[in-house]
């Protein structure tokens, strides 16, 4: 699999969202790399990715309270278990499950499979909060999608939580998500 640095050379075939991303990395003056492979649906899809790019990508999960009033952009170590209890406990919020497509789609503009921490830069009314794991926090870096799953970009933590957040206007919470106990 070939890493470029930065942004495609050509946009032909790509989806407008896919270039805003690149667009506001690029004016933040923010790096990356990237790899473009085929659709990425879970994240057990990507191993080859992740060793082409030298890191885990990390699991992106959007989640909602039982009213649907309340969202969530949940994102942990790709190989970390996700347990709902343990995470209710840390925001708190008495229920949570995965949200509906329809609000992903109205909120992140973003289908199932391409969930990103990029899609808060359509979030422009603030509905989704955004949940980091600590290790993902504390990495040095980080890998997520452009808002479609056939590419994904690696970038310094630190500038997504430093430049991107803020200039996105979204604020985050780090949660100490514990391993499950078998």
């Amino acid at each position: 699999m070939e890493i470029y640095h930065g942004r495609p050379e050509d946009a032909t075939g790509r989806l407008p969202k896919e270039m805003a991303v690149y667009d506001l990395l690029d004016e933040l003056e923010i790096q990356y790399d990237r790899a473009d492979h085929q659709p990425m649906m879970s994240i057990a899809q990507c191993d080859e990715v992740d060793a082409s790019l030298g890191i885990e990508i990390c699991k992106n999960l959007f989640l909602c309270n039982q009213q649907k009033t309340k969202f969530y952009l949940l994102m942990m170590p790709g190989k970390k278990k996700f347990v709902t209890k343990e995470v209710c406990k840390l925001i708190p919020s008495p229920r949570l499950s995965f949200a509906n497509e329809k609000f992903m789609e109205e909120y992140l503009d973003i289908t199932p499979g391409s969930v990103s921490v990029m899609g808060l830069m359509n979030d422009t009314d603030n509905h989704v909060k955004l949940l980091i794991d600590r290790e993902v926090a504390e990495a040095e870096y980080f890998a997520c999608h452009p808002c479609i799953n056939t590419s994904s970009l690696k970038m310094y933590t630190k500038d997504m939580l430093e430049k991107f957040l803020p200039r996105v206007h979204h604020d985050y919470q780090v949660l100490d998500i514990p391993e499950p106990q078998d």
